[in-house]
């Protein structure tokens, strides 16, 4: 994985947890401890991902590195902001979808 796409991905990351905390935990400009805590844990597994340069997106990934608890919250996190990334944030939301959609399509021999 590039080191642009990896920083790519914590972005988005960081800015599905913004669009999640200011829905559910009324915050402006800084995310709550608990959302903060599931990004710090969220970037952390993504630098050390196994797969390095050929990491696929988490959902289609065959480890789960990521411990239940967090998942769950992680899943929900999507779940919530990822429809909304597209008006928030449209250009990462859909670079996101041709990462985890599109790049499996094309990997497969």
């Amino acid at each position: 994985m590039s080191r642009h796409r990896l920083a790519r991905e914590q972005r988005t990351l960081a800015y599905m947890l913004r669009i999640y905390c200011r829905s559910h935990h009324g915050t402006e400009q800084q995310l709550c401890p608990a959302c903060r805590e599931v990004l710090e844990y969220a970037s952390g597994r993504l630098q050390q991902c196994p797969f390095g340069a050929n990491k696929p997106s988490c959902s289609a990934c065959p480890n789960n590195c990521h411990a239940p608890s967090q998942r769950d919250s992680l899943r929900m996190v999507m779940r919530f902001a990822g429809p909304r990334m597209l008006w928030h944030h449209p250009v990462l939301a859909l670079r996101h979808l041709w990462d985890s959609k599109v790049l499996p399509l094309l990997r497969r021999p």
